[in-house]
């Protein structure tokens, strides 16, 4: 499916997870900013119809407008474009009801009634699971590859494996694991303490033949800046190696 005819959009990343609250919505904007960072225009498309947090994350607060061209997304402070649904609801706090086949014709609209203009990493904040929008943007949106986010815990092996082997039964490349809430470091010896016990990150990327890129840890700080919509002021080396991936 074409995009806008006034976006030009070189690279589309997925960030997917297979369960919700693992952070894949912070995993997101962390790289749209972190890549903004390295000199490159990005985008976020929150296609999390249902709970879309990227606006709050950064601290959004105008409404998304139109022209002759499309819909218009809603530049970020440090000018990330960004399009999601709470960025069209009067009230951010209404409720979006709606069945499967509107969330995806949602969607849909945000690839190809968003002027998006000249973006050179788009990020789809998808929503978790492998259900009917997931299946939407494979099928519909040229998604480059994908970046699987996890949290620490035993039960989580299985829920990555539908979640990787989808993208494999589409044909869409994994470019790699980003295990987040790994730690948290004691403040007084900077001991790290793993509050949801071994990792089990590295199994799971051998199993399926694919890179850990980041291990994030629980970050106070980073958790206020998200509440205080300042994503964009977050301090931390953590994404390098998955910045350096997607370059």
């Amino acid at each position: 499916m074409a995009p806008n005819k006034f976006s030009h959009i070189k690279k589309v990343i997925g960030v997917v997870s297979g369960k919700g609250g693992v952070g894949k919505s912070l995993i997101t904007s962390l790289l749209a900013v972190s890549m903004n960072r390295a000199g490159y225009k990005s985008a976020v498309l929150d296609a999390d119809i249902t709970g879309p947090s990227i606006p709050t994350m950064f601290g959004l607060q105008q409404k998304a407008t139109g022209s002759d061209q499309g819909i218009l997304p809603v530049p970020s402070k440090t000018g990330i474009e960004i399009m999601s649904l709470n960025l069209l609801l009067k009230n951010e706090t209404d409720p979006v009801i709606w069945r499967g086949p509107v969330l995806s014709g949602t969607v849909k609209q945000f690839w190809t009634e968003v002027c998006w203009g000249d973006v050179d990493y788009m990020f789809i904040d998808m929503p978790p699971g492998t259900g009917d929008v997931v299946l939407t943007v494979f099928q519909s949106i040229p998604v480059d590859g994908l970046i699987v986010v996890t949290s620490p815990q035993e039960m989580v092996s299985m829920i990555v494996s539908k979640a990787v082997r989808m993208a494999e039964m589409m044909s869409i490349p994994i470019l790699g694991l980003i295990e987040n809430m790994g730690y948290i470091t004691c403040p007084d010896c900077g001991r790290k303490i793993k509050l949801f016990g071994e990792s089990h990150i590295q199994d799971i990327a051998a199993k399926h033949g694919v890179d850990v890129l980041a291990a994030l840890p629980v970050d106070p700080g980073l958790a206020q800046a998200c509440d205080e919509g300042k994503i964009e002021e977050f301090q931390g080396g953590w994404l390098d190696t998955a910045v350096d991936r997607l370059k």
